[in-house]
């Protein structure tokens, strides 16, 4: 899909910063990780990779099952999620075997405790098992399992969107809804639940599809009103200020203790409300003040984030594999500042990289194709 034809670059750009803050806050104590917004308000860069997958998701298949039905549209859509279990396996066995060959190598066992690997370690036979039915994650490996369980589930609810909106958007708040009344998540091996219930997480995936699907253009004039981008601005505020509470622990005096008692705990697990009003008060300000047609989406200041963003499965996988080799080099080597800025812009500079040359092998992949390919095939053969 070229940008002439409806590409919104925006959604590459912001999914591409995600990635990179998502990487950054994986890297433990690392300073640089104070740059990202899960420092400044209730919600962090999941939120938006979350979002934007829906978005992206539902604006592709969404038209595959408009022109060619809900049988081949779903189709494709489970294949994207077999597309993306097989990446999850993948990303799991090099996780496995790069932890394992570190803590054995330099003889630190912590290793594989901080990364939730020592059951696998301990009973690798059954672990293996129980990771191959998404029950076993080590740490930082969670959302894609998320977002293969939507993805599994994701075709009656465009099929629905496409057809009765309003009651796509109702199902998707109840399905919320009783996930937090009534504590509904998926059990986790060896014990507990998963991380990011994704009972409670499809609110944002699902949401993200109705925008995508015309909702964006029913609430379009509402989100771009002045006194709802007033409300946005001020919400960000206060959560921000709550937020400074957290680290200066004499201020906690100026949250009322009713309004602690209510607030907290702020549950990532469960998508708590306050997250999920942050991330939309987010969305607001970037609605207003990023449009479409903005000029510095093409510029080479933005265009690498750009690029990571239009490669985001092989970007995320690289960057948990990199969130790990930078805590190794910080045990090993130095958990100084400047190593700490050292590696979080190394990484950042990998994954640009990595994203530059699978762009490169795109477009000269595509070139080869419409050399031997006929005339007539032009837009049908262009790639997506």
């Amino acid at each position: 899909m070229s940008t002439a034809g409806g590409r919104d670059l925006r959604l590459d750009l912001f999914r591409g910063l995600a990635l990179w803050l998502i990487f950054l806050d994986h890297i433990p104590s690392n300073v640089v990780s104070w740059i990202t917004i899960r420092n400044y308000g209730f919600s962090d860069a999941t939120e938006i990779f979350v979002f934007i997958s829906g978005y992206t998701a539902a604006f592709v298949y969404g038209a595959t099952m408009q022109e060619r039905g809900f049988l081949v549209a779903s189709a494709r859509i489970l294949r994207r999620a077999w597309q993306v279990y097989v990446a999850h396996v993948f990303l799991f066995t090099i996780y496995m075997a790069e932890i394992a060959y570190v803590s054995a190598s330099f003889e630190n066992p912590l290793y594989a405790e901080e990364m939730g690997v020592f059951e696998f370690l301990r009973q690798p036979d059954v672990t293996l098992v129980q990771a191959l039915l998404l029950k076993f994650k080590p740490a930082n490996m969670d959302v894609l399992p998320l977002y293969i369980v939507l993805l599994a589930f994701f075709p009656p609810y465009v099929w629905l969107t496409l057809r009765a909106p309003t009651v796509a958007l109702f199902v998707t708040v109840t399905i919320y809804a009783l996930a937090w009344e009534f504590g509904i998540n998926l059990p986790a091996y060896p014990s507990g639940h998963w991380v990011f219930n994704p009972f409670a997480w499809q609110l944002l995936f699902c949401f993200g599809a109705w925008c995508a699907l015309g909702g964006i253009d029913r609430i379009g004039s509402f989100i771009r009103s002045p006194w709802v981008v007033a409300i946005a601005i001020a919400y960000l505020a206060v959560s921000f200020a709550v937020v400074l509470t957290w680290y200066v622990p004499p201020w906690t005096r100026f949250v009322p203790k009713a309004v602690a008692e209510w607030m907290y705990p702020i549950d990532k697990t469960n998508l708590d409300v306050l997250r999920v009003a942050h991330f939309f008060a987010l969305a607001v300000l970037a609605v207003r003040f990023v449009p479409r047609d903005w000029p510095a989406l093409k510029s080479r200041w933005l265009w690498p984030a750009v690029l990571c963003g239009q490669h985001s499965l092989e970007i995320f996988c690289l960057g948990v594999f990199l969130a790990f080799a930078a805590h190794f080099v910080m045990a090993e080597i130095s958990d100084g500042i400047p190593m700490q800025v050292i590696v979080s812009l190394l990484g950042v500079v990998v994954m640009i990289a990595a994203a530059a040359l699978m762009s490169w092998y795109k477009r000269i992949e595509g070139r080869h194709a419409g050399a031997g390919a006929p005339s007539s095939a032009g837009p049908a053969g262009s790639s997506s």
